[in-house]
């Protein structure tokens, strides 16, 4: 895993690729499509994506649509990047049916596909480098759970209902809750698109409408920051409020008290596994069907611990 000091000072230099000039002969080329760029997660991923294809000596290229709304971008993208006939292609779903048919084209012509952080329905891809969301989000709910004494109204923020972390997030969050917590009440799930803008209308909504409620859960760095931006601008106190991701607004939040917690992720991790399985797909290797990556929760107690520091990003 890369050093927390790596992690930033090449998060400041790092520069997203969307074309893609003439290959040598002899080059393996992997585009990877991601779901966006805007968020430091995406760009935490791309480190170690690059990281990996100077490892293997491959040539990537990373990008993704300007937010995480933008199917028909991201489907525009991947098109092209197969267009370009690629050794492999690593592709973070928006959606996850949309791009079903132009994988079965990457499949037909033989481009081995890696799925990561978000997966689709289907099994054209050979492995999916991912979070265990579902079991991440149930964590989150532990520790709400925990936080709010094992009673009273919460609610959910997501960034969608299309793509598998935004489905494996909520329900991992809203089962966990109906099956361990009766005298806890998911009151309401509300989708912010994953912008810090849309989750704060969103967020707000919810706080004025709710004044009793006791919790509310962010399902990624836009949904968490909008809830957050939500209570700093009604003068909300008492509400637990529990993200996921990390980035530099979040950690200041649990840094200030305003946010209990979060879920992280190891995004360096996921871009650096799928550039490796697509390596060791072209090498004829047999991949797992999904490469966990894995997810820690972190607060104000454990914020600075080095094994939580090197997978924050800021």
């Amino acid at each position: 895993m890369l050093s927390r000091r790596f992690i930033l000072g090449a998060l400041s230099a790092a520069a997203l690729v969307g074309s893609t000039p003439a290959m040598a002969q002899d080059e393996i080329y992997i585009p990877l499509i991601s779901k966006g760029f805007q968020h430091q997660f995406w760009q935490a991923v791309q480190l170690g994506a690059e990281r990996a294809a100077e490892e293997f000596d491959v040539r990537i290229t990373f990008e993704g649509p300007d937010n995480e709304t933008m199917v028909d971008r991201q489907m525009d993208m991947l098109a092209a990047a197969l267009a370009n006939n690629p050794a492999a292609i690593g592709f973070a779903a928006l959606d996850s049916q949309a791009a079903i048919p132009l994988l079965r084209q990457a499949n037909e012509a033989g481009i081995p596909v890696i799925a990561f952080d978000s997966g689709v329905d289907s099994d054209i891809p050979l492995s999916t480098a991912t979070t265990d969301n579902v079991a991440a989000a149930a964590l989150a709910a532990d520790r709400m759970a925990e936080l709010i004494g094992g009673s009273g109204q919460v609610a959910v923020v997501a960034h969608d209902q299309t793509s598998r972390t935004g489905i494996d997030r909520r329900d991992g969050f809203v089962n966990r809750i109906a099956e361990a917590y009766p005298d806890i009440e998911v009151v309401t799930i509300q989708y912010g698109q994953g912008d810090h803008l849309r989750s704060t209308e969103v967020a707000t909504a919810i706080l004025i409408a709710n004044p009793d409620l006791a919790g509310i859960f962010g399902t990624n760095e836009g949904s968490a920051i909008g809830v957050v931006n939500a209570a700093n601008e009604l003068g909300t106190e008492g509400v637990v409020i529990i993200g996921y991701d990390s980035g530099a607004a979040q950690m200041q939040a649990i840094r200030d008290g305003v946010m209990a917690g979060a879920i992280t992720q190891n995004p360096v991790g996921i871009g650096y596994e799928t550039v490796r399985a697509a390596v060791a797909a072209l090498n004829g290797e047999e991949l797992p069907e999904i490469i966990d990556t894995g997810f820690y929760y972190y607060d104000a107690s454990n914020i600075d611990d080095p094994e939580i520091a090197a997978v924050l990003y800021d």
